[in-house]
């Protein structure tokens, strides 16, 4: 057998094809709205969380960035009052980031074409059935690979804690 013809290979290879055929879509349609896939995410994020927030570390371990990839991102998105730094009462060297009415308000602008993106290219794709094993196969691996993903969300089983994008 060819190494080439592996499962795994194709595995991976269509899911980096899906995720940057996705991507791309996504991001044209962020950008209609003044904000960058990873400000989305962020915005999401925080909107899925109890109270519209998470721990700076929870953030960053929630995304793929760093604790000052976080900080940058939310500075910026503080300084377009999208977000907003709340001092967290348990521990004085953390902070909570907080999505801002306005930040909810953008938010509310993208969704329901966000959502029907959604629909049309990914989840619309499959029958009810398929999406949900697909659903519990993406936790899965999340899971093994991701496991700080959910991080600071309450949730044990994730269910909530994947962004929208």
């Amino acid at each position: 057998m060819n190494v080439f013809d592996a499962p795994g290979i194709t595995a991976v290879g269509l899911l980096y094809e899906v995720h940057a055929a996705l991507s791309t879509r996504f991001a044209a349609q962020f950008e209609e709205h003044d904000l960058s896939p990873v400000e989305f995410e962020v915005l999401t994020r925080l909107a899925r969380s109890p109270n519209n927030q998470l721990r700076m570390t929870d953030l960053a371990a929630q995304t793929t960035l760093s604790t000052s990839g976080v900080t940058r991102v939310v500075d910026r998105m503080e300084r377009d009052g999208l977000l907003t730094r709340r001092a967290c009462p348990s521990d004085r060297r953390s902070s909570f980031a907080v999505v801002t009415d306005a930040g909810l308000k953008r938010l509310n602008e993208v969704l329901p074409g966000h959502l029907r993106m959604i629909e049309e290219w990914f989840t619309g794709q499959l029958d009810p059935k398929s999406l949900e094993a697909l659903l519990d196969a993406l936790r899965q691996i999340r899971d093994a690979v991701h496991p700080c993903a959910t991080a600071g969300s309450g949730s044990q089983s994730g269910e909530a804690d994947e962004p929208a994008a």
